[in-house]
């Protein structure tokens, strides 16, 4: 045997789920937990990821749109040994199959590693988990030797295996040949009707084929989700996780329990992270970077010594060394904050570029646009950006000031070193040195009568 075959039952309705959506579908971290065991199939190497959908066969597919993955039809649940061998005519002879499930997401590669390893043409390996409480979970039974003979789900086991704290967890790994030997010989003389899987394993022993054992390093790497207190109960602990490996890597965590990463993050050292905060995507934070409570970042990369206030929302940017975001700034994608900017409360910026040493301190927008170093933008500025149809970009040179409360109306460009002048609407560019200024003629009118109501 060479090649490793992974195949991902993936076929049931979730009906405990209380949803429309598939349960493969629900997530756990941001992402579908059929994706999480599809990830694990590709960190192990699988020369072949099979997976095997029925209810809401074309949700699981249309959200899925990998090229790595072969679908297999279970038109009709009958048992999770019938589920398995809708994928045998993909799976080849000479391959070891290793059986995993849409709906237990969280087992750890290395888990698997080991199990795997442990497969050849005279032995299959089961991955089992010892319960305080197994109620539920289909028994382990063993001879006097100790060695593995069969399974014994609940429905039909005795008071004696009831009592048995080691169960299957449904995951095991096999060759390809075997499977294709048992599984058309399954039966569903049993209390549920249905082909089960786990009935392969009396047939390996009466086979001859050794069974070998292993066991996760904790329980909640096989625990599967049936309804959204479990799906819950799993989110808590992944996120745990998580923060483990955030504070071992170099960041201090207010609380660990209200820290929530969806995608992938990578910390420096003495990194500070608030409570609240959720990361999404890619998020890369350098060495001393400080995080507000609150604040939402996603695909973003923040540079040594920056400082992300409260409640602020970084998406799609990249922010330099010593830049200070916030409290309640928005920026969007395509923004790109060079060292020592300043990007202050309730700002918005989408597709800008601003230089080194630029602040935009508060309640502004500036989209589309290209800003040189040392400019200030005062309270209230507007890049008027979007005529209804078209996007136009607004260029402002090194060391230009603007005025409160100015609308730039792009096209536009402010040479460097440009004074607008407060309450100005911009519409014409400006030469180096020039200050510009764009508003009516006050007119002050004495002794003016207030308008006073009618009866």
């Amino acid at each position: 045997m060479t090649s490793l075959h992974v195949v991902i039952l993936a076929a049931g309705q979730g009906s405990r789920m209380k949803s429309a959506l598939p349960k493969v579908l629900h997530r756990i971290a941001g992402k579908p937990m059929l994706h999480h065991v599809m990830d694990t199939a590709r960190k192990l190497g699988a020369a072949g990821i099979h997976g095997v959908i029925g209810h809401g066969a074309d949700d699981v597919k249309a959200i899925t749109p990998v090229e790595d993955v072969q679908w297999a039809l279970q038109e009709q649940q009958l048992g999770t040994g019938h589920a398995v061998a809708q994928a045998l005519p993909n799976l080849p002879d000479d391959a070891r199959v290793l059986i995993l499930y849409g709906d237990v997401p969280l087992t750890r590669p290395e888990t698997l590693e080991s199990l795997v390893a442990q497969v050849s043409e005279d032995s299959l390996a089961l991955l089992t988990v010892t319960l305080d409480n197994p109620d539920g979970y289909g028994r382990i039974l063993r001879n006097d030797d100790g060695r593995v003979t069969a399974i014994v789900e609940q429905k039909d086991a005795t008071d004696a295996q009831k009592a048995v704290k080691e169960v299957n967890t449904g995951i095991l790994a096999v060759s390809a040949r075997h499977l294709k030997d048992w599984l058309p010989r399954l039966s569903n003389s049993n209390a549920q009707g249905e082909y089960y899987l786990t009935d392969i394993i009396a047939m390996a022993s009466d086979n001859g084929v050794a069974i070998a054992v292993a066991q996760p390093a904790n329980e909640y790497e096989v625990q599967g989700v049936n309804n959204r207190l479990q799906l819950a109960e799993l989110e808590r602990w992944y996120q745990r996780q998580e923060a483990n490996r955030l504070m071992t890597e170099g960041a201090t965590l207010a609380d660990p329990s209200r820290v929530d990463v969806r995608g992938n993050l990578s910390v420096g050292q003495d990194v500070l992270i608030d409570i609240n905060v959720v990361f999404e995507g890619d998020v890369t934070l350098a060495n001393d970077v400080s995080i507000g409570p609150n604040c939402v970042i996603r695909d973003a990369t923040i540079g040594t010594g920056t400082r992300v206030e409260a409640n602020s929302v970084i998406d799609g940017a990249d922010i330099g060394t010593g830049a200070q975001i916030g409290p309640f700034a928005r920026l969007r994608p395509g923004t790109r904050l060079a060292d020592h900017t300043k990007v202050g409360n309730f700002v918005e910026t989408k597709k800008a570029e601003v230089g080194e040493g630029s602040k935009i301190n508060h309640l502004s927008y500036v989209g589309d646009a290209l800003l040189g170093r040392n400019v200030n933008v005062g309270a209230g500025t507007i890049t008027c950006n979007y005529d209804g149809v078209n996007k136009y970009k607004t260029v402002i040179g090194d060391g230009v000031f603007v005025g409160s409360n100015t609308s730039l109306v792009a096209p536009v460009s402010l040479a460097d070193n440009v004074t607008i002048g407060a309450g100005s609407t911009i519409t014409r560019n400006v030469d180096e040195g020039g200050l510009a200024v764009a508003r009516g003629r006050q007119r002050n009118i004495d002794n003016w009568e207030r308008p006073v109501k009618k009866d």
